[in-house]
Order: C-alpha cells, then structure tokens, then sequence
C-alpha cells in the first residue's frame, strides 16, 4: 500500500518535474557545458577556457556589472520603502482610500513596453513632459536618456515607480493580517507611534519584505524590455545591465558562446544572494 501511495505521489509530480527539468534544468546544464566551447566559423573549436579568462579582462563587462551594482541597491531599497510607505498611508481610514489604491496599483497592471514608451515621452529632450515642466522656471532641461551621467538613473526612476505599487500590494495585505490589539495593547501601555512601528508592525512585515526583497533583486537583474526601448545599453554602456549585456552577446553579436560565459556568472551571482537571503536573513526574520 505505502509503495502504491510512493508511486501515485511521484506520477502526479511526474507533469510539473518534466516541465521543471525541460525549462530550468536542462537549458542550465546546456548552458553551463556551452560555455566551456569556443564557436569558430563553422565548427566548434573544442574545450578551453577562454571565455572565462575574457570575462576577467572584458572592460564592457566591468562596467556593466557596476551599473548592474548600483541599479541594485539603489531600486530595490528604494521600491521597498516606498512600498511599505504607501501600504502605511493607504491603509488608514481616510476619504478616497480606494482610489488611492487604484492609484498606485495602476502602474502595476500596464505591460513593460508600454511602460518603457510612456516614460520616453516624459525623457524626450525637446517634447517631453520633464523637459516641458522646467522649461516654464526658465530651465533649458536635460537629454535625461543621453547623458551618460543621466541615463541609469532615469531607468531607475521608471523601475522605481513600476514596482513600488507592485510591492504596496503585498504590505497591504501583510498590515491587514496583523491583530489589532497588539496595537490596542501599545497604545495602552504608551507606546509612541514610531516604537509601534519600530516594535511591532516592521517585525511582524519581515516575512513580507524577505519575499518582497527576493522578487525585487530579481526582477533588478532581468531588467531587459525597458533598456530596449529606452536606451538599449547606451550611452557607451552608461545603462547597459548585465542580462541586456546576454542578450547583446547571444543576439547582436552572436558570440554565444562568451554569452552562456556571462550567464553562468548571472547564475553563480544569483545563487550566491540566495543562499544570503534564505542561509541569512530567513532565520532571523521568522517569528513562532
């Protein structure tokens, strides 16, 4: 009986392992092995290392993997705080609270592209909303998509504003599922309403960031539609992120070689903040 419920279990697990294996697994093993092989004119040049050894010296790729740095720590922090921020003021009794939400959730259901093309009306130099805006104080503007000093941090404005309502979205649902009468209880006892927030609702939200956190530095680092559409790497790499530098690679240059190289290096970056987040922060975040 107990081998016929062992084989029932796997044979329903049996449709979803497949899927698994043929769309993760497989693909990563191939890639993996793809990047030790060099792509010669017809034929495959066989074992070396030497794509691992250009990634050392490949200036491009330094540059990028600063860009794809600082786009990291400054977007998902930013989306998070400003995430929670919203989830706290919408999620008072107050006039207009459901339009509120509306509000911030918009951004949320328009598609990428969509997206990317609406904030390159507001970047356009002599049409666009922003330039448009300072021009009634007198100010000439910026080519806010030009300026290689300009360019990343515009992307990250548009990131920002994106997913933040994504994000409320979770604390919202987070802050309705905490007892009111632990606030009762604080409020009773004294309790400011910063060390309420500081001792009771940041703590009992800390599951919510980790998965929060977890999507945020993963949606950072497939950033691909956006810089199509807006920058597509440029200035001179001023924008260029590490999965857009994969597909420039694989697609626009066709050394696909170099670029099942780059993405075993997005992969080893990737497993290594999760074993942080979940070998880390995970323990000490969970409450019983």
């Amino acid at each position: 009986m107990k081998n016929k419920q062992y084989i029932q279990a796997w044979l329903l697990l049996l449709p979803a392992l497949v899927l698994l294996a043929g769309f993760t697994h497989i693909p990563t093993i191939k890639t993996i092995w793809r990047s030790f092989f060099s792509l010669g004119e017809n034929t495959d040049t066989g074992f070396v290392w030497d794509n691992y050894e250009f990634l050392l010296i490949d200036d491009v790729l330094w540059q990028v993997l600063g860009n794809s740095f600082w786009y990291l720590v400054i977007t998902v922090p930013a989306s998070i705080i400003i995430a929670l921020a919203m989830a706290m003021w919408i999620n008072r009794h107050m006039p207009g609270r459901s339009l509120l939400r509306l509000s911030y959730f918009t951004p949320t259901v328009l598609p990428m592209i969509s997206v990317a093309n609406i904030w390159l009306f507001f970047y356009s130099p002599e049409i666009g909303l922003l330039n448009s805006i300072l021009g009634l104080f007198g100010h000439e503007g910026y080519n806010w998509l030009g300026d290689p000093d300009l360019a990343l941090y515009s992307v990250m404005a548009m990131t920002i504003w994106k997913e933040a309502g994504f994000f409320m979205i979770f604390y919202l649902a987070a802050l309705l599922g905490i007892r009111p009468d632990l606030y009762q209880a604080a409020r009773v006892e004294g309790s400011s309403e910063a060390n309420i927030f500081f001792r009771i609702t940041l703590p009992l939200l800390m599951p919510t960031t980790l998965f929060i956190l977890v999507n945020a530095i993963l949606n950072a680092f497939k950033m691909v539609d956006h810089l199509f559409i807006l920058t597509k790497g440029g200035p001179n790499n001023a924008s260029n992120l590490l999965l857009y530098y994969i597909y420039e690679n694989a697609f626009s240059f066709f050394e696909t070689s170099y670029a099942a190289a780059l993405t075993v290096l997005l992969l080893a970056i990737l497993v290594l903040l999760a074993v942080l987040q979940f070998g880390v922060l995970e323990r000490r975040i969970h409450y019983r």
